[in-house]
Formats: structure tokens, C-alpha cells, sequence
């Protein structure tokens, strides 16, 4: 393969996705990948927080789209978190790479997060490493925001 066709493929294939588990979660997603209630992870580190800009009206809610040209976003993905309770913060964690292992890092949410049943952040570790297959609850031990770990790298050879 052409060095220009690997340079696009680094950049285009997703090293991981985060795979909605449930009906909550898949409510979250507001843009969709080809249909699919996934979250591609095209690079590190991976932040993910809730979506601010919601507007709520007779017919759903409105959401304003992030679009700045002079600022870079604070996350790479906004969640729709419309509990009444919030369990998805503004900035709530990053996915990073370190070598060739993937750490959930809690950026100060208010609820944290679960790793399978390990809880990171609000008091908890600050981090926990990332298997593939784990799944990721965002938001205290009741949430419904759950979503599935899954590498793609190791698959690939990259």
C-alpha cells in the first residue's frame, strides 16, 4: 500500500468505538455512523462530555450545534443526557492510549463513571484501564448510560 492511502487510513479508521448497550444510551448519540448507536474513537486523547445546548420544545428537543472555527471543542463527542437528574457532566471523562493500553480518565464529573462495576472519579480513582468488552456506565451505579469498549486496533495490525 501507497504511503498517501496508509496516511488517510490512520486517520480514517477508527482505533475503537464505544457501542450503545442500551435503549438510554442509544438515546444519547446525536449524530449516528451509518445508522449504527456507535461512537467512533479516531484518535487519543478521546473526550467525551454532555451537550450543553439543548433547547426543548412541543416537538422534542432542539440541539444548537457546536460550530466555532477560532476554538477547538472541549470534547471530541456531546451526549444527550435529558434525565431529570444529570448523570453526564459537560466535561465527564477521556479515553487515552498509553503504549498499547487505553485508561478512562475522569475529568471532574460530578457522578463519574463505571468500568464494568469499578468506579472512577467523584471520590473514586481517578482512571482505570480499558479492555476490550468493557462496558462503560456514565453517571452513577443506576445510570442507563451504558456503552461497550471495543478496540479495533489489535484487529487491524495497526
Amino acid at each position: 500500500m501507497d504511503e498517501e492511502k496508509e496516511e488517510l487510513l490512520a486517520k480514517l479508521v477508527p482505533k475503537a468505538v464505544l457501542k450503545a448497550v442500551t435503549t438510554k444510551a442509544k438515546h444519547t448519540i446525536i449524530k449516528r455512523t451509518n445508522g449504527l448507536d456507535i461512537l467512533l474513537i479516531l484518535d487519543f486523547p478521546f473526550r467525551i462530555g454532555r451537550e450543553a445546548r439543548v433547547c426543548y420544545s412541543e416537538n422534542g428537543p432542539i440541539i444548537q450545534e457546536r460550530h466555532n472555527i477560532d476554538q477547538k471543542p472541549n470534547n471530541d463527542v456531546y451526549l444527550l443526557d435529558n434525565n431529570d437528574l444529570l448523570e453526564i457532566s459537560r466535561e465527564h471523562c477521556s479515553i487515552v492510549k498509553q503504549n498499547d493500553k487505553y485508561i478512562l480518565v475522569d475529568r471532574g464529573s460530578a457522578c463519574g463513571s463505571l468500568v464494568n462495576r469499578y468506579k472512577i472519579g467523584n471520590g473514586s480513582a481517578p482512571n482505570c484501564p480499558l479492555e476490550d468488552g468493557d462496558i462503560i456506565t456514565f453517571g452513577s451505579e443506576d445510570s442507563e448510560y451504558k456503552f461497550k469498549f471495543i478496540c479495533l486496533q489489535k484487529e487491524l495490525n495497526r
